[in-house]
């Protein structure tokens, strides 16, 4: 459903991976706005994972779908593998970019030197267009041009600070690491040279505690991996899904 008033995606950050030569040809690709992004309605508010895995499930019964490849990029790699462990007749496979099984460590600390670096510009009184202008940077990796920065900064600039809050909360929630073994779907994990969000090791761990997974690490990336390399992911995804055909 759709909020009134809600911002449009923004067409630099949905098309650029899409657009790149070869893109991912010969899938239909469908781009999940998740409750509260783009014009989709937050329904349970605050988010929990539980329910962005039903609202996903809803999507899959509203397009007809019986099993699909899911693909996700941080927070939504965390909800496409919560959604395989909670939903796996739904699932036929896993591509998970920068992306963790948990979020932070186990001591809280992270926890709150994470909230605090991400809601403390908003709670200085700056809108969520300035702090995307400061955090894009960020993002990327230390060689990402400025048309990739501006691209990261787009979307973010027009998330809803209620959003933003709410997907936060939930985030630092999350923890699947012990149910990795779990997971029955061949996995696709592609992870940043430079992220400092997911950590390559971090991802590279994660790999080889599921049962059916291939590693792939971009050198150059940061966090925005698909963004930064979108002719590498799409290459790295065509190889993954045509070899796992549903």
């Amino acid at each position: 459903a759709a909020r009134p008033g809600a911002l449009p995606p923004d067409p630099r950050s949905i098309s650029r991976q899409m657009k790149q030569p070869g893109g991912l040809t010969g899938f239909r690709v469908i781009a999940w706005n998740m409750p509260g992004y783009g014009a989709s309605e937050p329904g349970e508010w605050p988010p929990t994972f539980a329910g962005l895995s039903e609202r996903l499930g809803r999507l899959f019964d509203a397009l007809g779908l019986v099993r699909a490849h899911l693909v996700g990029h941080s927070i939504g790699g965390m909800v496409a593998l919560d959604h395989a462990l909670r939903r796996p007749d739904q699932v036929a496979t896993l591509a998970l970019i920068g992306t963790t099984p948990a979020f932070g460590g186990r001591d809280p600390s992270f926890r709150e030197a994470f909230l605090a670096a991400r809601l403390g510009p908003l709670d200085a009184g700056l809108t969520m267009a300035e702090m995307a202008a400061e955090a894009a940077p960020r993002l990327a990796g230390s060689g990402a041009a400025a048309e990739t920065i501006a691209a990261v900064e787009a979307p973010m600039a027009r998330v809803a600070e209620a959003t933003w809050r709410g997907i936060l909360d939930c985030l630092v929630g999350f923890d699947r690491r012990d149910d990795l073994a779990r997971v029955t779907q061949p996995c696709c994990l592609i992870a940043g040279g430079q992220d400092r969000n997911a950590p390559a090791r971090t991802m590279q761990k994660m790999a080889a505690r599921l049962p059916q997974a291939e590693y792939h690490l971009i050198e150059t990336a940061g966090h925005m991996i698909n963004q930064e390399a979108p002719c590498e992911t799409n290459a790295m995804l065509r190889r993954f899904l045509r070899a796992h055909p549903l």
